[in-house]
């Protein structure tokens, strides 16, 4: 499978969103991390899968919870660029798209 590398600001939008969720519901953080892992196997499965969102960026939208995951694969990896949330103004990741 290909290696997954997360760019600067995407491993801080994980961290604030397990947080976010930890801090509503005991477990829930634990839930949203064990929902994001499967969305990054699925994405190292199948990469060119998803909807393109730029020239080379793709988007895989969450299961369970109301996040999409930015990402732009290639031979050898899968780089996230974001880890957004959907009713979040698109404006702060946009510059990420490429």
């Amino acid at each position: 499978m290909r290696e997954v590398l997360f760019l600067p600001p995407s491993d801080r939008e994980m961290d604030d969103a397990i947080a976010f969720y930890e801090k509503q519901q005991s477990g829930l953080g634990t839930i949203f991390f064990h929902d994001l892992l499967d969305s990054i196997t699925l994405i190292q499965k199948y990469p060119y899968s998803w909807r393109k969102v730029g020239v080379h960026t793709r988007r895989f939208l969450m299961k369970r919870f109301p996040y999409l995951v930015l990402y732009v694969p290639d031979d050898e990896r899968i780089v996230i660029t974001a880890i957004a949330h959907q009713h979040r103004h698109p404006e702060y990741y946009m510059q990420r798209i490429k």
